[in-house]
């Protein structure tokens, strides 16, 4: 990466990081663009270069921290070295959900304002990894589905179904203990994950 690029890649993670701060604590509807480009440090120009207003931001910036959320659980996938698909599914799903106890303020922006469409940008983000390769987590899903062999009707609705099912449903568990615990509630959200896998599953396919 040049020099030119890396100076622009900082100011625009410098407005993300901003905007997060800001959005999570004054709340969206009380933050200006003047706010999140004062603070980033840098010109009003420099955001519309990426940005077409403080919602624009909003929507990118649940894209990239899902994104994000989602190359980090497959860095720490490549180093658990399990092969089997379920396992790896509950790996990713176990370590998204320890990243989320830990920053309530993530959960509670993603969750409050991810539709669909957002959704669909997320699991599609492009992240520049350290070594400026590109990683895409749903392409990182679809080859994870390829080497184990499984096949699925519509590989994209399970992967939706699988994101949409353990953020409605932890959300309490994680910032309220309501009804229980996320602890005490992980292993009907497994049993869950796996019916839902063999539902999908083609015929002749299904895990026992």
């Amino acid at each position: 990466m040049g020099k030119l690029e890396s100076n622009k890649k900082k100011k625009k993670n410098a407005l993300y990081t901003t905007a997060f701060d800001l959005f999570t604590t004054k709340g969206i509807a009380k933050t200006t663009i003047s706010d999140i480009v004062e603070s980033a440090g840098v010109a009003k120009g420099t955001f519309y270069l990426y940005f077409k207003d403080k919602y624009d931001i909003r929507n990118k910036l649940i894209s990239h921290k899902t994104g994000e959320l989602f190359y980090d659980a497959h860095e720490a996938l490549l180093q658990a070295h399990l092969t089997d698909f379920n396992d790896q599914i509950h790996f990713i799903v176990d370590y998204i959900l320890t990243q989320l106890e830990k920053d309530h303020n993530l959960l509670v922006f993603i969750s409050k304002n991810l539709a669909w469409g957002i959704f669909k940008g997320a699991f599609e983000e492009k992240i520049t990894t350290e070594t400026d390769e590109d990683y895409h987590f749903y392409q990182s899903f679809l080859d994870l589905l390829a080497l184990s062999g499984r096949t699925f009707r519509s590989p994209e609705l399970v992967l939706f179904t699988i994101i949409e099912l353990v953020g409605s449903t932890c959300y309490s568990c994680i910032l309220y203990s309501q009804p229980v615990t996320l602890e005490e509630y992980k292993p009907y959200l497994h049993d869950s994950i796996d019916a839902l896998l063999n539902t999908f599953s083609e015929k002749g396919d299904v895990c026992p």
